[in-house]
């Protein structure tokens, strides 16, 4: 059953590793620019201000 175990916490090591890797490419290529001026849109339509 340990073998199960080591599996486990070693593809979620693995999956984070990948999700910062995509964060930091995606950041990397503006992106971060573009999502958050939309989430502030958003932000700002649902308060009402925009």
């Amino acid at each position: 059953m340990d073998f199960w175990r080591d599996c486990r916490r070693c593809a979620w090591v693995i999956g984070a590793l990948i999700g910062v890797f995509l964060l930091g490419l995606g950041a990397s290529e503006g992106q971060f620019n573009v999502i958050w001026k939309k989430a502030v849109i958003i932000c700002l339509e649902c308060i009402g201000i925009g």
